[in-house]
Order: C-alpha cells, then structure tokens, then sequence
C-alpha cells in the first residue's frame, strides 16, 4: 500500500511511558548516506556491511560500519521507488521496488551494487508488491491482495530468479476490502524460525502465516480501517513475536498500535503504545538482548526493553526503515537520506 510523507513534529510522552536511564540507553549516531533520496529500508548483514534503499531508485552502502557511505542509482530505475533491500555480503543484495503494476519489480546484484540485474517485473496491475524477506537463499515477495487472494513469489536462488508460490490453503484466505501490506520499512513480512511466512496487513490487521503445510490468518487488536493496520511483524523466537502500525490518516492520534504474542502467532494482545503519536512503521528486535524491541516512525523513534509492555523514547527525527545485527548494532533510515546507527 502507499503510504505518504509525514513532517516531524514535536513529541510529547504519553502517561506510562519512561525516559531511559543513561546506564541501558542506546546511542544514536547519526551518519552521511551521500544521498538526499528517502529511503525507506535498511538491511544489516553485520556490524560493518549495511544496504539501504529508497526513492528515486537509489541504494547506499557502507561496508566499515557507517564512516563511510557510497550511494548510487540502479540503471533505468530513477522513477521507482526501493521500499525495500536484503543482503547477503557486500556484493549480493536484492531490491524491491513497490508500486501498482509494473512498478513492482525485483533486481539483484553481485558486484556491490556496480551493476543491477532486474529479475521480475510484475505485469498485473491489481497486484502492488509490498515487502521481502530472506532466509538463506530462499526469499518470499508479497503483494496487496488482488483477485481475491494474496500473491506471492518465491526464490530458491538467493533472489536471481522469482516464480509465483501458492502455498496450502492460501487460496480459501478471504481478503478485506483492500487488505494488502504497508510498504513503509520493508518489515511487513518475515520468516518465522519453522519456515513459515508471516505478514501483517494493512486494512485487516491480520496475522497471516503461509506455509506449505497450510495457511491460516489470525486476529491482532490493532487498530484497522481503510488506510490503517499492521506495517511491521516481527519474531524474537519460536513463540514469542509482536507486531505495530496505525491509522496514516491519523497521524496525532495515539492508538492501539502494538500487539504482541507468546504462542506462535495464535493469539495476539495489546501492548503498550511508544511515545510518539501515529503509526509505528517499522519495528526490529535486537537479538543480543532478550525482550528489546526498537519501533520507527516519521514522528520519532522509541525502543523497549520488556517487548512492548513499556516504551521510552529514542530520538525525535523522521525514520521509515529499521533493522539490527546479532550483536546489538542496528540502522535507522528515512527522509533526506538519513540514517543513523544505533548501538545498545
């Protein structure tokens, strides 16, 4: 789904929330991308290789941990918007550009970004591709639904070829009216530890999980409606997970906008809201600390120790996308080319 430019405003704590203590309170840097583009993803191998992606077809990379950044536009890509980046090392990466219709397409390369490949194109215009993930070499790609259900592609090859995937029982998944994705921060979908595919809606707020063994769809308590829902999904380990977004249309409102799970997925229940007004766009958990979670917006950027029981705030600035390494270092990106490295 498309979503729209906020302008940062200033934020005021809502009662529940608590300001960091400076002993446990991460650090934000904030580094030079070499670029002006939005970007609207961001993906962190390791400490020192990170990918981010945007509009106006642009990609950056910085392969020494954020001192340095070099930027570039895929070849023939200037109008396409990059809501979303994987990478495997320094050289490989994949691209999704979002978009109704042929403005949906994936590209891959294997020489750190000296060259692109495009991969798929898609040719259905109902069909606007929102989100990927990785696990190994298999990938998923997921679009708003169209024709009554959700397509997806799958890639067995680390992203250099993508073919139509239909899981078991996708097909009898029944979308709202406009159901689909937030392509915001490129974290609407991700790949649970079993294999199964994940990805939170916008319009129904749903759950679903896709598998080849059976899909079903679950039920969260976010709040939902025509340009609100889920932008973002995520698990810490086999059972325990959370899940975050909004209302777009109402971007000072404070709302049901964080979720939770302890069983797998099954079951979903309100968490706390961050300290931010609006919808949260992109939300990671730090893997080298149990329970913590980081959650971006454009109205600011908030992180939780507890997995979203209680939310303090981590900067005010602008930010669409988000992701952390194993080790607690993470990047978070948005309008104008920023991002800014977080360390825990």
């Amino acid at each position: 789904m498309k979503t729209h430019r906020w302008m940062v405003a200033a934020l005021t704590l809502v009662p529940g929330a608590r300001l960091p203590s400076a002993d446990r309170a991460p650090t934000v840097e904030q580094q030079s991308t070499g670029t002006t583009a939005r970007l609207q993803a961001v993906w962190a191998v390791d400490d020192r290789i990170v990918w981010a992606s945007g509009t106006r077809g642009t990609f950056s990379r910085t392969t020494d941990g954020g001192k340095t950044w070099r930027a570039g536009t895929v070849p023939g890509a200037d109008s396409l918007e990059f809501r979303d980046v994987h990478a495997f090392d320094a050289r490989r990466a994949v691209l999704l550009a979002a978009g109704p219709g042929d403005k949906s397409r994936l590209y891959y390369t294997a020489d750190g970004g000296d060259s692109w490949t495009q991969t798929f194109v898609n040719q259905d215009k109902a069909r606007f591709y929102d989100c990927i993930d990785f696990q190994g070499q298999t990938g998923y790609a997921v679009s708003d639904a169209a024709a009554g259900i959700f397509p997806l592609l799958r890639t067995t090859d680390g992203g250099k070829s993508w073919s139509a995937w239909t899981p078991a029982g996708s097909e009898s998944l029944t979308p709202a009216d406009g159901e689909g994705g937030f392509a915001a921060s490129g974290t609407c979908l991700t790949i649970h530890s079993d294999g199964s595919v994940w990805i939170g809606t916008a319009g129904g707020a749903r759950a679903i999980r896709f598998s080849d063994q059976g899909s079903t769809a679950f039920p969260t308590p976010i709040v939902r409606g025509q340009a609100a829902g889920i932008a973002s999904v995520a698990f810490r380990n086999a059972t325990v997970g959370i899940a975050a977004g909004g209302d777009l249309g109402r971007a000072d409102a404070y709302l049901d906008n964080v979720a939770v799970t302890e069983d797998g997925g099954k079951t979903w229940t309100v968490a706390a809201r961050p300290p931010f007004p609006g919808a949260v766009f992109g939300l990671a958990y730090v893997p080298s600390r149990p329970a913590t979670v980081v959650a971006v917006s454009p109205k600011g950027a908030a992180w939780s120790d507890d997995n979203g029981k209680t939310w303090a705030l981590l900067d005010t600035n602008d930010y669409w996308g988000i992701s952390f390494t194993r080790s607690g270092v993470g990047w978070i990106a948005g309008p104008r080319g920023r991002i800014a490295k977080v360390t825990f």
